[in-house]
């Protein structure tokens, strides 16, 4: 994990990386809430990023390809209690978009789930790879395009 460098270590972003693997769901859910905890961070916007870092990450393991290294990142940030959360992966032929509702599909709820817990999220292309971001206990600094 490497840690950015601001005035106030409750503010540092994280960013940590792992492997391009099924385990990278709960290892990203771990280091994550474990993070926000140690921040004191308010326990229902540590709830939802957990739930919201869960679903992007498997999302991304589902549905794009791997960044080059073979890994997914996962880069989060505190600032006045949001969480600012980003996962980013090599692409996919798709745009992330949450799936119609559906009482009988037994898939397809990651984005619709995402949507309801985060104030605001969205998804930013860029060379090389896609980024889905959201943010979670309040409204966030940048905005959906």
């Amino acid at each position: 994990m490497t840690a950015g460098s601001l005035s106030d270590p409750g503010e540092r972003p994280r960013t940590i990386k792992v492997p391009w693997s099924p385990s990278a769901v709960a290892k990203t859910r771990r280091i994550v809430v474990a993070d926000l905890e140690d921040r004191d961070i308010n326990p229902e916007t540590v709830g939802e990023t957990e739930i919201v870092v869960s679903e992007l990450v498997a999302n991304a393991l589902r549905h794009a390809r791997p960044l080059p290294d073979g890994t997914v990142r996962v880069h989060w940030k505190v600032k006045a209690g949001v969480v600012e959360l980003e996962v980013t992966d090599g692409g996919s032929l798709s745009t992330p978009r949450p799936a119609p509702q559906s009482l009988w599909a037994s898939t397809g709820r990651g984005l619709r789930i995402v949507r309801s817990l985060a104030h605001e999220w969205g998804v930013t292309d860029e060379r090389g790879g896609r980024t889905v971001w959201a943010a979670l206990g309040g409204p966030s600094r940048r905005r959906s395009h």
